[in-house]
C-alpha cells in the first residue's frame, strides 16, 4: 500500500489555485493567417469561414482585432470541429494579390464564404463579439425550414419569394444540392422543403422544385433542369430569387453603392405596384442588355423623401424615374413616357456617353437643336448625388480609393 502524501497548506492553495484556473480557463484560438499558399485549402474545407481582410497602420482594423478574437473564442465553444466554423484573416499589405482577387476596396472587410465561395453580402453589421457570434450562429442555423404538411403552403408569406423542394429523402443528393443553394441564396429568398409520404402528391414525375412568386395570382414555376447539377440548379433559383429591378432600402444601401454602378431608380409610392410593373417591364425589354453597366432599383417615395427633394419632387410628383451617377443626379422627364420605345433605353446611353452631364451644364448639345436655332451656352448645375451617402462611410473604413465620376 502506498503511503498518503500530505501537502502543506501553502502548496494545497497553489493546487487548488491551478485547478480552479484550468477549469474555469476559456478556450482560446488563433486566427487563422491566410496567404497564397494555403487560402484555397483552408477555405473550400470549411463550412462556414468569415474572413477578415485588414490592413495594420488601418486603426479601424486595429480596433476590429481584440473584438474578432474574442467572438472566434465564443464560437470555437459553440463549434468545436475544426472545419465548422473558422475565423481567419489576410493581411492586405503582405498579400495584396489576394486583396486584388477579392477586390478589397476598403478595410478592414469581412467577407463569408461557404465551403470556399464567397458569399455576395458580405458583414456590414455591428462591430462587437456579440453581434458578430450572433452573424456566425445564424449562418449556422438551417436555411430551409421542413414543412410537415402541404397545407402550410397556404400561410406562407406570399410578399416574400418562395422556393419549394419536394424530395423523396432528405439524405439524396438532389437535396443535398437543394440545401447548398439555399445556403447561398437564403438571405433573397425563403426556402421551404418536404420529404417522403408529405411531398408525394406533388412528386409526381419525381423529386421537383418550384418558385412561388410574390402575391397571390402569379403563377408557380418549375425547375426543368438536372437537380444535382449545382450550377444549373443555382443559376435557376439566382435568376428567380434576385430580381433584375430590386429594391433599395436604408439597410442594403450602403451594399448597393459600394458595387460602383450607376442608380437607375424608380421612385414608386409602397401600394403603386402597377407603376412598378410597366418599369419592371420595360427595364427587362428595353435594358436588359446594360444590366452590368448600371442598378435597377426601385424606393418607397416616402421613406426617400430626402432623394426626392434633391430633385425637386415630392411624394405627390411620384412615380419619378432618376439616374443617381454618385456624382449628380438626373431626371426622366413624365413617367410615361417610359413606354415609348427606346426612350428608356436612350437616357441611359445619354449618362453613358456623357451627354447628361453635358446638357445639364452647357444646354442641349448642338446635335438637339433645330437647323437654324441659335445655340445658347445655358450654364446650370445637375443635383448632386443624394444616395452617395449612402455608400461606406469614413467614419468605419479606411477606403482605399474614390469613385470614379460621371
Amino acid at each position: 500500500m502506498n503511503p498518503a502524501v500530505f501537502l502543506s497548506l501553502p502548496d494545497l492553495r497553489c493546487s487548488l489555485l491551478l485547478l480552479v484556473t484550468w477549469v474555469f480557463t476559456p478556450v482560446t484560438t488563433e486566427i487563422t493567417s491566410l496567404d497564397t499558399e494555403n487560402i484555397d485549402d483552408i477555405l473550400n474545407n470549411a463550412d462556414v469561414a468569415l474572413v477578415n481582410f485588414y490592413a495594420d497602420w488601418c486603426r479601424f482594423s486595429q480596433m476590429l482585432h481584440p473584438i474578432f478574437e474574442e467572438a472566434s473564442n465564443v464560437i470555437k465553444e459553440e463549434y468545436p470541429n475544426e472545419n465548422q466554423v473558422v475565423f481567419a484573416r489576410v493581411d492586405c499589405d503582405q498579400h495584396s494579390d489576394i486583396a486584388q482577387r477579392y477586390r478589397i476596396s476598403k478595410y478592414p472587410t469581412l467577407k463569408l464564404f461557404r465551403n470556399g465561395m464567397m458569399m455576395k453580402r458580405e458583414y456590414r453589421g455591428q462591430r462587437s463579439v456579440k453581434a458578430l457570434a450572433d452573424y456566425i450562429r445564424q449562418q449556422k442555423s438551417d436555411p430551409v425550414q421542413e414543412l410537415h404538411d402541404l397545407a402550410e403552403i397556404t400561410t406562407l408569406d406570399r410578399s416574400k419569394r418562395n422556393i419549394i423542394g419536394y424530395f423523396e429523402q432528405k439524405d439524396s443528393e438532389n437535396y443535398r444540392v437543394f440545401e447548398r443553394v439555399a445556403n447561398i441564396l437564403h438571405d433573397d429568398c425563403a426556402f421551404l422543403s418536404a420529404f417522403g409520404a408529405v411531398s408525394k402528391p406533388e412528386r409526381y414525375s419525381g423529386d421537383n422544385i418550384i418558385y412561388k412568386p410574390p402575391g397571390q395570382s402569379a403563377p408557380d414555376m418549375v425547375y426543368l433542369g438536372s437537380m444535382t447539377n449545382f450550377d444549373g440548379t443555382y443559376n435557376w433559383i439566382q435568376d428567380k430569387c434576385v430580381p433584375l429591378v430590386r429594391e433599395i432600402t436604408f439597410e442594403n444601401g450602403e451594399e448597393l453603392t459600394e458595387e460602383g454602378l450607376p442608380f437607375l431608380i424608380l421612385f414608386h409610392m409602397k401600394e403603386d405596384t402597377e407603376s412598378l410593373e410597366i418599369f419592371q417591364n420595360e427595364v427587362a425589354r428595353q435594358l436588359i442588355s446594360e444590366k452590368g453597366t448600371i442598378n435597377f432599383l426601385h424606393a418607397d417615395c416616402d421613406k426617400f423623401r430626402h432623394p426626392l427633394l434633391h430633385i425637386q419632387k415630392t411624394p405627390a410628383d411620384c412615380p419619378v424615374i432618376a439616374i443617381d451617377s454618385f456624382r449628380h443626379m438626373y431626371v426622366f422627364g413624365d413617367f410615361r413616357d417610359v413606354l415609348i420605345p427606346g426612350k428608356l433605353k436612350q437616357f441611359v446611353f445619354d449618362l453613358h456617353s456623357g451627354k447628361l452631364h453635358r446638357e445639364f451644364h452647357h444646354g442641349p448639345d448642338p446635335t438637339d437643336t433645330a437647323p437654324g436655332q441659335q445655340v445658347q451656352d445655358v450654364a446650370s448645375s445637375p443635383p448632386e448625388s443624394s444616395f452617395q451617402k449612402l455608400a461606406p462611410s469614413e467614419y468605419r473604413y479606411t477606403l482605399l480609393r474614390d469613385r470614379d465620376e460621371l
